[in-house]
């Protein structure tokens, strides 16, 4: 299934994704639904966030991603009027005006058990990792 993230600068060298600290856990917002994601990020924007780009991604990608860096998700059904908390957090976790630094070579392999070469797993690692 196709799920809507909200990201910043996306596909620049300093992506971000957007993610709410809930209870001390950070949680990445999916949203069944374009319309709502874009309803969210234009809320954000009010907040003096800066302009986010609705993206679709498979739910799976998210999750995997989640897990990887520790992150919790939650799932906004189609039609749930989500809104941002009133206060925002005093630091952030990813910087609009600092570009990520470049990845490393990647090592080429054999294919992992899912299918995907090692070099491949990293490339799509590193771009996940720049959603933060």
């Amino acid at each position: 299934m196709v799920v809507y993230v909200l990201l910043f600068n996306a596909r620049t060298d300093n992506e971000g994704i957007h993610a709410e600290t809930i209870n001390g856990e950070n949680i990445i917002l999916m949203f069944e639904h374009q319309d709502d994601a874009t309803r969210y990020a234009l809320m954000l924007e009010a907040q003096d966030f800066p302009a986010a780009t609705v993206e679709g991604f498979e739910q799976g990608e998210i999750e995997e991603f989640c897990a990887s860096v520790g992150y919790g998700n939650r799932l906004i059904p189609e039609g749930t009027l989500a809104v941002p908390p009133d206060q925002n957090a005093d630091e952030y976790l990813w910087d609009p005006d600092q570009p990520n630094p470049q990845p490393g070579p990647g090592a080429e392999g054999d294919a992992e058990p899912g299918g995907f070469s090692q070099a491949e797993l990293d490339r799509m690692r590193q771009q996940l990792e720049k959603l933060l």
